[in-house]
């Protein structure tokens, strides 16, 4: 360096420090800088303050918009809500890294290295918006967040764009870029009420996001500029992905409320079920094999009602084998509709005789009586067979399902009384009025549906407690005491006796199960238009229909045969798993007594002799 230039640089520095000094000396002078030191920064805070608060009024949107998932008793998600937009909306916790790469190489190459907002992007869309050019460019990632949290998308002014700036830089302040991007992929519409990519994959293709293919990601894609009309079920199917028909099938159910889910505006605040999507999903498919072969006999649909005792928690509900098939009938729920009971009321005929003092061994005639219609018109009851078999006991009636016994039976109580009995305290709900039975009610004319035949049957293994059907898991329940112990004993002793039973149902019937301890009935409606089965343990109750949904008659389709075969599975099935906790029926109030060579069981106070010739002259 020359002596000329170390000079002046002298010069300079000796400059400098002069006005420093005289900083220094200035008081004045240093108090407006702080104050505007003190203005800048209260100007930066505010601002950020106001970011800030912009982005937390966007994350509460985004929360907003995920739907609230109704959770099965395990814990397994068994179905979604729409949200406030009335989409379905799923959304993923962590981002798949091949979605990833995929998404940022078609929307938003530059996505980690600007702020939100790209200049290359912004003066392409400003050159095209003054007409200098076609060629348009993208928004961010970020950008696009901002408007779908903003409702903006459909609404595109100047007034928007601005507004939707602030919110940008507002994003990109509170939030790291991978937060940003997972709010995207959760937030972004791609057709047919679907947000969010975690919500398309399970609805299209019946997986995650992270295991889709590349071919199936890119039929996702492809919706982002064109939900409407470019989406998986609109789209042509690659070698890779699977058929338009299976798409459809799993948008269906996935889209689809559950029909045996009842309607869910009753239960606004559920979250969670007492149903077990498992043991549903298994019972579902026991109903669909069967009616396979059960078609040959012109059934084909079937439902089935399984209670967790005793709190009569609904564990399965299955209302149609394939609900989502557009075959006749497969879209009804069967299980609420009404169809004639058959025999399945007959021990509620038998418990309120033996509160009036018919026992199990009492001797009834069954034989040919002659009855009157309200019209004046003579009938004879028939027996299923149209057999009469004398003397027999009412333990045998109700075993083999005896009409003419439990005809008499009913007479001993009195119609009225045992009418009130099932719609005054078992609150039975029934097609008709329920005087327009009459007699007819023993043999098999009364509807009810599946539920509320559950319910009602319930008071044998709940020992005469009735309880309301529980299907969601802060449902209360309620309780009413409508029979005594020792009589709901001796029902469930006849219902569990499976010797006595064998004239009807045989040594090979499928309702002899490898089990001990459980009770059942079955029902055959007239013209064989429906076949049932109720059966329980203390632990568990299985009810089954099997018949048409539009009441059409099968082929000689009984209670044993049709609604048996399903029956039988279900219950093996209740036998093995986790809610058989092998409680045993109550029976220590009921008494043996030796009668010649059998033993017949009454009560402790028995008047034997008496009450077994109750009905003989």
């Amino acid at each position: 360096m020359s002596s000329e230039q170390v000079y002046f640089w002298k010069l300079k520095a000796r400059s400098v420090l002069a006005k420093v000094k005289l900083y220094c000396e200035n008081k004045e002078m240093q108090k407006k800088t702080k104050q505007l030191i003190f203005i800048l920064a209260l100007g930066l805070f505010i601002c950020l303050g106001f970011l800030d608060l912009k982005a937390k009024e966007l994350n509460v949107e985004y929360q907003k918009r995920e739907s609230a998932k109704i959770l099965d008793r395990n814990g397994d998600l068994f179905f979604l809500k729409r949200n406030s937009e009335g989409y379905f909306s799923q959304y993923l916790t962590e981002t798949p890294q091949e979605l990833k790469g995929l998404v940022l190489e078609q929307e938003d190459h530059w996505f980690f290295w600007h702020f939100g907002l790209n200049p290359v992007s912004m003066l392409k869309n400003l050159i095209s918006n003054i007409g200098l050019s076609k060629r348009s460019s993208s928004s961010t990632l970020t950008q696009q967040t901002a408007k779908i949290l903003l409702k903006n998308e459909n609404q595109r002014t100047f007034k928007n764009k601005i507004k939707e700036i602030f919110y940008v830089l507002a994003l990109e302040i509170r939030f790291s870029k991978e937060e940003i991007l997972l709010m995207y992929l959760n937030s972004a519409y791609l057709g047919n009420n679907l947000q969010g990519f975690e919500t398309a994959s399970q609805a299209y293709f019946k997986k995650t996001a992270g295991l889709l293919t590349k071919e199936e990601t890119s039929l996702l894609l492809a919706s982002l500029s064109s939900p409407s009309s470019q989406n998986p079920l609109t789209l042509k199917n690659t070698e890779n992905t699977p058929s338009q028909k299976e798409i459809y099938q799993n948008f269906l159910e996935y889209t689809s409320q559950k029909p045996e889910t009842l309607e869910l505006n009753e239960f606004p605040e559920v979250t969670s079920f007492t149903l077990d999507k498992v043991l549903n999903e298994k019972i579902r498919e026991i109903i669909y094999r069967n009616l396979e072969n059960l078609s040959l006999k012109k059934a084909k649909n079937g439902a089935a009602v399984v209670l967790l005792l005793p709190e009569n928690e609904i564990l399965a509900l299955i209302g149609s084998p394939q609900p989502f098939s557009f075959e006749e009938g497969m879209q009804i729920n069967m299980a609420p509709v009404k169809r004639a009971a058959g025999s399945t009321i007959k021990p509620f005929i038998y418990l309120k005789a033996f509160e009036k003092g018919l026992r199990p061994y009492t001797l009834i005639d069954d034989k040919e009586y002659k009855y009157y219609t309200e019209f004046g018109f003579p009938f004879y009851p028939k027996n299923y067979d149209n057999k009469y078999r004398g003397l027999v006991s009412a333990h045998y009636a109700l075993s083999n399902s005896i009409n003419v016994v439990a005809l008499k039976a009913l007479e001993f109580v009195g119609v009225k009384e045992f009418s009130d009995f099932l719609t005054k305290t078992l609150k039975l709900q029934t097609t008709q009025k329920i005087e327009s039975y009459q007699l007819g009610i023993a043999l098999g004319s009364l509807e009810t549906s599946l539920l509320e035949l559950s319910r009602i049957f319930s008071i044998f293994p709940n020992e005469g407690v009735l309880k309301n059907l529980k299907i969601a898991q802060n449902e209360k329940n309620t309780e009413q005491k409508v029979a005594n112990k020792e009589f709901i004993a001796l029902v469930n002793k006849i219902l569990s006796d499976r010797k006595t039973s064998q004239d009807q149902f045989s040594y090979q019937s499928p309702l002899n199960l490898p089990f001990s301890n459980y009770g059942l009935k079955t029902g055959t409606s007239q013209n064989y238009k429906d076949s049932w089965v109720v059966g329980y343990t203390s632990d568990f109750l299985v009810a089954v229909w099997v018949g048409n949904a539009n009441n059409t008659k099968t082929e000689g389709l009984s209670g044993q045969e049709g609604a048996g075969l399903i029956w039988s599975e279900i219950m093996e099935l209740m036998f093995t798993s986790k809610y058989n906790q092998k409680r045993e029926f109550d029976f220590s109030l009921i008494k043996e007594f030796q009668d010649n060579n059998s033993i017949e069981f009454g009560l402790e106070n028995d008047n034997f002799e008496k009450l077994k010739n109750l009905f003989i002259k």
